[in-house]
């Protein structure tokens, strides 16, 4: 939903209802995670996608059904269905689609998700896909880290989806929950999907340079949110760095040193050190080697990168803990410009989040999509 929410808003703003399509499974090879969404709003226009456009027509149409009849469907799309190549997923692959009706009536809470979002606040949304009554099927709860606005159908439905979204949250994770009826742990019968809007993951880049201009560009195509950092006032400013969310003037071991004690950070935050200046980087590096982060990178030479692993040491810091750090920084893509360089590094953040190898597709046999993962994470 996140990916078409501003659409989405803008329909649920006018009264209007819109038909909102979101990928809630996926089974083998398929282009687009759990959580993917794509929206037909009432004048026929579309935001989103859920295949890439593999079965876009198909969806298309079940959501101008599903907004006349007023009610939700579950519809699974792949190789399984009779007509496959007409509406289903070539790549081999299955999605099981979760199609319905959103308006002010049917989404009273959709405003406050979207502030939550635009916020950073934590929220997920456990919705009823699959229930033996079709009365159950479409609502909701609205969970905060310690709130919870709507119902699945019952106290003891809600009080189980709760807890466990609650945990699916705080992972960062979107998936579907499968209970009895009425919420029996045990039992089947009702699946609810819960979609984790968790914060969007942090890039911090050290180093107010061309390279990290380039960088914060890519870092923003994927939901990063982005602060540059540089103790030189002269070049850090907002004005060269449009594309990061902040941009501050200080010592970079002591800005993130202080965003780690202000629980600013997490298993999802990406570090580029880019200073390549020991003045500057061997105090950063000394904090960020010892974070429980998702990337430490630093730019340099090999012989640069010899010298700081030797002055780290000298620090204290362990044979485990430089193990961590990625030096030099980024694939071996043979970039030379600030551009290439910075897509060499956002190539071994994307490797790193989901135990890819980095080399070609064709040299590389299996699965495609790698289900691994450092830890478990926000799906965009």
């Amino acid at each position: 939903m996140r990916d078409v929410l501003d659409d989405l808003l803008a329909v649920w703003r006018t009264g209007q209802t819109a038909g909102l399509a979101t990928v809630v499974r996926t089974i083998r090879s398929a282009p687009r995670a759990p959580g993917a969404a794509m929206m037909v709003a009432p004048d026929a226009t579309v935001a989103g996608s859920v295949s890439g456009g593999c079965v876009e027509g198909a969806v298309y149409e079940l959501a101008g059904a599903v907004v006349e009849a007023g009610r939700p469907e579950l519809q699974r799309y792949g190789i399984t269905d009779d007509d496959a190549f007409a509406v289903g997923l070539t790549c081999g692959g299955i999605i099981d689609v979760f199609v319905e009706p959103v308006s002010r009536n049917t989404f009273p809470q959709l405003e406050a998700v979207a502030d939550d979002i635009a916020a950073h606040r934590p929220v997920a949304v456990a919705t009823v896909i699959a229930h033996p009554d079709a009365g159950w099927v479409g609502r909701r709860l609205v969970l905060g880290a310690d709130s919870a606005e709507g119902s699945l159908g019952s106290d003891r439905a809600d009080a189980a989806v709760a807890d466990d979204a609650r945990g699916l949250l705080a992972a960062g994770r979107t998936d579907v929950l499968t209970y009895g009826p009425d919420g029996e742990r045990q039992g089947e019968g009702m699946e609810v999907f819960v979609a984790s809007h968790a914060p969007r993951p942090r890039m911090l880049v050290f180093g107010a340079i061309d390279f990290a201009a380039a960088l914060t560009r890519q870092a923003a195509l994927l939901g990063y949110r982005i602060t540059v950092c540089d103790a030189r006032a002269v070049f850090a400013t907002p004005a060269r760095f449009p594309a990061a969310d902040e941009v501050v003037v200080d010592w970079p071991h002591r800005y993130l040193a202080a965003q780690a004690a202000a629980g600013e950070l997490d298993h999802r935050t990406a570090i580029c050190v880019l200073t390549h200046d020991p003045k500057f980087d061997v105090p950063v590096l000394e904090v960020a080697l010892r974070l429980d982060v998702g990337y430490v990178g630093a730019m340099g030479s090999r012989p640069t990168h010899d010298d700081r692993l030797a002055r780290l040491r000298e620090a204290g810091l362990s044979d485990a803990e430089l193990n961590r750090l990625s030096s030099p920084i980024g694939l071996d893509l043979g970039a030379r410009t600030p551009e290439e360089t910075a897509v060499s590094i956002i190539g071994e953040i994307i490797a790193r989040r989901w135990h890819g190898t980095g080399q070609p597709l064709a040299d590389v046999a299996g699965r495609i999509h790698h289900d691994g993962r450092l830890s478990a994470d926000h799906q965009r």
